[in-house]
């Protein structure tokens, strides 16, 4: 499939997670075999106003490709010249973030507010078509609640203002994370629109990626949690998906480790080691999930501060573990 002139490889793309999807973390999913990845949400007026950290997130120059930058905001004017700016990072696309759920994005009338307002979200489409020459996407959800449930009706909008795909999160923003996501209504979208359809939302391993794909008939499935501590989880869905339902077994205790020590030795040399590493607890604590000694190799993970500190747990989660 392309989205806009863009060739995707592959069935599984990383979804944009807020504090995970940094470029370490992009880059090691992308090594296992995610066809594309997303940023973390960037505001579009600390882009205006070249605010530093959101430089820092918005950094492409280390990644794989092809990756999009996701903007957050809601007035048309103001997105349209942040996407113009952006493209000084060297995106492959731009991505809308029309489902963000979280108070302080949504509270103030973006991510997932937008789509109280479905015009101002196609506003926002085509003034970001005027200002860039790459692809332009949409994340979205399947509405406000359930007695709003609108996804059809803002992406068709948005193909109209010129959005080269849309991803469709099955779940309303009052269900936040919780509960099942709702495929029947990324199946709608996809049979309402004519541009490629990416569905989100309980993709955890390679059956449930063929099922969503077979359900809906999506073209692209984006993986959000289901890839915290689990980057093999793109190679798993490939080989599932091209080599007639082959299962991959999990990783051993080895490659975890040697994954776990690669992933934040990359976040530490972009990061510095001490603010590098504080990151570096919570994916610590995914990836031991479900090993011997989890509850307390996460507790000492929880206090990490430098990577020789990191080098002393994983050598006894290889002797708990081997």
């Amino acid at each position: 499939m392309k989205i806009g002139t863009i060739p995707i490889e592959g069935r599984a793309a990383l979804a944009p997670m807020a504090g995970v999807t940094d470029a370490a973390f992009r880059r090691l999913c992308m090594q296992f075999g995610a066809a594309c990845a997303v940023t973390e949400m960037v505001s579009s007026r600390a882009v205006q106003y070249g605010d530093r950290k959101t430089a820092g997130i918005a950094d492409l120059s280390q990644d794989r490709r092809p990756v999009f930058l996701q903007l957050f905001g809601d007035d048309p004017m103001v997105m349209g010249l942040a996407a113009k700016k952006a493209m000084a990072y060297g995106p492959d696309g731009i991505d809308v973030n029309m489902g963000c759920p979280v108070p302080k994005v949504a509270g103030n009338g973006a991510g997932s507010a937008l789509m109280k307002t479905p015009e101002r979200c196609a506003a926002i489409v085509a003034a970001i078509k005027r200002n860039v020459d790459v692809p332009v996407t949409v994340k979205l959800r399947k509405g406000w609640d359930e007695e709003h449930v609108n996804a059809v009706e803002v992406a068709k909008l948005c193909e109209q203002a010129g959005a080269d795909a849309v991803c469709v999160h099955g779940r309303t923003r009052n269900q936040m994370y919780m509960g099942q996501a709702d495929w029947g209504i990324i199946k709608q979208v996809k049979e309402a629109v004519s541009i490629p359809v990416i569905g989100n939302g309980d993709v955890t391993d390679a059956q449930s990626a063929c099922r969503l794909l077979e359900e809906t008939g999506c073209d692209l499935v984006m993986v959000g949690r289901g890839a915290l501590g689990n980057p093999w989880v793109f190679r798993q869905i490939n080989a599932y998906l091209s080599e007639s339902c082959r299962i991959l077994p999990p990783p051993g205790v080895a490659e975890r480790i040697v994954v776990i020590r690669r992933h934040m030795d990359e976040l530490c040399r972009f990061k510095g080691e001490s603010r590098g590493m504080r990151e570096a607890r919570k994916h610590v604590g995914w990836y031991l999930h479900g090993m011997q000694g989890a509850a307390e190799f996460r507790r000492r993970a929880g206090q990490l501060c430098t990577l020789q500190d990191l080098d002393l747990l994983l050598r006894d989660v290889y002797e708990a573990n081997a």
